[in-house]
Order: C-alpha cells, then structure tokens, then sequence
C-alpha cells in the first residue's frame, strides 16, 4: 500500500491514541512478518490472540499496533487503541479502496467463488492489468488483508467474499464497493447456521448493499431463488444482468471440452471449453457477463475462455504413474463438497468418455454443515450416483454409508471410516491402467485433499 502515517492511520480507525509520527507501507496480522514499516493488527481468533505478539512486533522494529486494550508492557505511544481490531481492519482496507480508480469486480456464491475469481482474471488481464484476491482469503480477515494490499494501479480489481452467517456479506460489502456485484449461485451451504434455505440466498443478496451507485448486479438466473436475488439487487443496481438459461446457450460437445453458442447481451458468441459440464459452462457465461458490463471485447473475451484451465482442488486433471505400471487420470476436486457441486461433479465425471479398457471412479468424502438436512443430501448423491455412469465408489466418513446404500448392485462400493490408508488402496489395489478417479469432499471434514497430494507426489 502507499505510504500512511500513524496519525492518519488513528484517524481512520476512529482512535484517539496519541501515536508517534511514522510512515506505514504495509498492514499485518503475522507477527514474523512485523517489520519496521508495518503496522501491527492484533486479531484474536478462536486458538490465538494476536496481542499475546504485540511486545515481540515493537521489539522487532514495528512501529505501532492497533489494539483493543492497553497494553502495560509496550509504550503507549506505540499502540492505537480501538474498539474492535477485526473492525479497524476492515476500515482500513476500505480506505485505501477508496483512493482505488479502477473498477472493482465484487462476487460471492455457495460454491464455485475461487474458479470464477480466477477465470474473471484471467480474461481481464488480457485487456489490462487486474488485482484479485489471493487463494480464498474471501472472510473477515481475508477480504481486509486484500483490501490493504490492492494495486492502485491496477485497472481491476475482482474480489472473493465468503459468509456463513447472516450479516457477513453486509459487512465486507461495505468495505470493498463493488462497481459490479456478482452472484454465481446459491445452495444450501452452511444451513446449520440459518433458519432456512431463503435466509441462505438473503445473506448471500448482501452483496448489493454495498455496491456503489451507478453499479451492476450481475446474477445466475437458473439458481436457487434468483427471484429473491432481482428483487434485492434491484433496490441498488443501475442494471441488472441474468446469466445461465438467459443466454439461450446451445451445447456441442468435442472429444476435448465442449463448444458454447451464446447471447451475451444482445450479441451472439461462439466459443470453445476444455472442460465439460454445467458448472464450467456457467461460469463462462458468468466471465463473458462481466466483460459486456465493463464495454469490453466479448468475442476476445469468448476466444480466450477455452485456455482456462480446471484449478488444484477445483478440478484439475493430472496425468499419473501406477506403481506397478500403466497410467490414471486423477480429477482432483477436493476443495468442497457442497451438494450441488458434488452432483455437478458426479455429472462431469459421468459424461466424460469412457477410457480404453478404463473405469469410472469416484471416491467421495462427506459433506458438512448440512444440519437436519444432512442424512437426505448424502442420500441424494447416492441416486444421483446410481444413475451416473460411474463403475466404483468409494465413501470416506460415516455421513456416506447412507450415499452407498443407493448404488446399483453392478456398481462397486467400498467404504473407508477416514482418509487414513485410502492412498495406498486405489494405488496397490484398485486403480486399473486408464481408469479415471475424482475425487471430491468436504476439505477439512474429510481432508480427501491429502489423499490427492499422496497419489501426485506418488505417481509424477
């Protein structure tokens, strides 16, 4: 970020610490990467407390922290005190948002965020420079930290904002002023901690409080209650754009990918995916959606989109060795195992061609936050399998015995209670020269990402 002073720092974080006089180049939350031009954000989260670093950071040359409480053991002058470190953050971040001149591209959704993030970058920084939001910091900390971090010369921005909970959204909004607002989709992710599936979509319709006058909404008109989602986007938006079924796309599949015939705002496009499936074509029409919003190039933007590639976790396809000779194709999506991602999934890997002599695999780890509805939706994947063309699954966690139970009889099952031992099964005793194996779960639930890390580092 560019140079700040301490006073000017207190000033906007609503502090009236009498500060010494120092320029401030970057805001952090680490204390090993405290230094002396930083300024040191004391964050308590649920296993630490990032005022037990504060002596350490001004020992190390930091020249203030910003607090919630007096510290007895550093010099006051070195401390900014504030009622909410979380929330001076977050002020922060939108501040130096705020001396941003670019256009900033905000989007949330239950699932997809990271992919569409990456693939908005990717076509607009074929037409000029473009910040975006590192990885999935999309939460309270994350989006801050991007916030403080963002290129001000940059033409654009596109920033990731997740939520669990009501309020969140609202919250971020009002740090990042979207000029464009997107909406990529909405299931039940994290309906434990709503009353329902409406309030799911009403907190996820937060994302237009904060966008800035004169700005585009941008929605996926085929997701669930994209009513309600107009209806809120209509209160703040200069325009209000569906992308999905909206743009009347005719699907052609290749022996690589698919071909798209598209409207994109009233212009016909044609283009060309390397990846197959509904999820990957929504998300195109969803790139193609904002690149119109912004007066770019559409057919440009269109002849790009078939170099965008599946990321790691996200569905990235890998190439590997078997110890005992042969080859498999790994699909590593184990980042999430929402539902609806989970049956996107399932469809992909069944519309895939069948290899020579290969099977159709899916080894599948439990999906969490479900609430009451969590023994329906195991079991809803488990129809959606036995109506795929997928010849083995694997169950990873209790959740899934309710999923095998509705597979085919033809179709082989195996049950594993955790991750633990899964690696050496599918590569010493399962997997077939050419089969293919997607994998897919809850990433800290069933922690299935170890097992792709195991079969990659085994089988380069």
């Amino acid at each position: 970020m560019e140079p700040i002073s301490t006073k000017k720092l207190a000033e906007i974080v609503y502090s009236s610490s009498n500060v010494i006089d120092a320029d401030i180049k970057e805001i952090v939350t680490d204390s090993r990467k405290a230094h002396k031009t930083c300024a040191f954000v004391a964050i308590k989260g649920e296993k630490f407390d990032g005022h037990d670093f504060v002596k350490q950071v001004i020992e190390q040359g930091c020249p203030v922290a910003i607090v919630s409480r007096l510290l007895k053991d550093v010099p006051a002058v070195r401390q900014i005190v504030v009622a909410d470190t979380l929330e001076a953050y977050g002020r922060i971040g939108a501040y130096h948002r705020s001396r941003f001149n670019g256009k900033v591209i905000g989007l949330t959704g239950s699932a997809g965020k990271t992919t569409t993030k990456e693939e908005i970058k990717f076509v607009l920084s074929r037409f000029a420079d473009v910040y975006a939001t590192e990885g999935n910091h999309n939460n309270h900390i994350g989006v801050p930290e991007t916030l403080c971090n963002l290129n001000l010369t940059a033409d654009y921005a596109v920033i990731e904002m997740g939520m669990s909970a009501k309020g969140e959204i609202a919250k971020l909004t009002s740090w990042v002023k979207p000029d464009v607002a997107i909406i990529t989709n909405v299931y039940p992710m994290h309906i434990e901690f709503f009353e329902n599936f409406k309030g799911i979509a009403e907190a996820k319709a937060e994302i237009f409080e904060g966008l800035k006058k004169g700005g585009t909404a941008i929605i996926n008109g085929d997701t669930n209650y994209a009513d309600l989602l107009v209806a809120k986007a209509d209160e703040k938006a200069a325009q209000v754009v569906l992308f999905g079924s909206a743009n009347d796309p005719k699907v052609k599949e290749l022996p690589q990918g698919c071909e798209v015939r598209a409207n994109i705002g009233g212009q016909k496009v044609k283009f060309e995916l390397s990846e197959v499936g509904e999820h990957h074509i929504s998300n195109a029409l969803c790139v193609l959606s904002v690149v119109k919003a912004l007066g770019l190039d559409v057919e440009k933007a269109a002849a790009m989109l078939k170099d965008f590639g599946a990321l790691p976790g996200r569905g990235q396809k890998s190439r590997l060795k078997l110890p005992k000779g042969g080859e498999f194709t790994l699909i590593d999506d184990s980042y999430s195992g929402q539902p609806e991602a989970m049956r996107l999934a399932i469809e992909a890997l069944s519309k895939m061609p069948r290899p020579q002599g290969g099977r159709k695999i899916a080894v599948l780890g439990k999906m969490a936050e479900l609430g009451d509805m969590s023994k329906e939706k195991h079991i809803e994947i488990g129809m959606a399998l036995r109506d795929a063309d997928v010849d083995v699954v694997i169950g990873v966690c209790p959740e899934m015995k309710d999923m095998l139970a509705q597979l085919k009889p033809a179709q082989e099952a195996h049950y594993f209670e955790n991750k633990d031992g899964l690696d050496e099964f599918l590569l010493n005793n399962l997997l077939q020269n050419n089969d293919i194996v997607l994998i897919k779960g809850a990433r800290y639930s069933s922690k299935l990402y170890q097992v792709t890390e195991a079969l990659i580092q085994k089988g380069r």
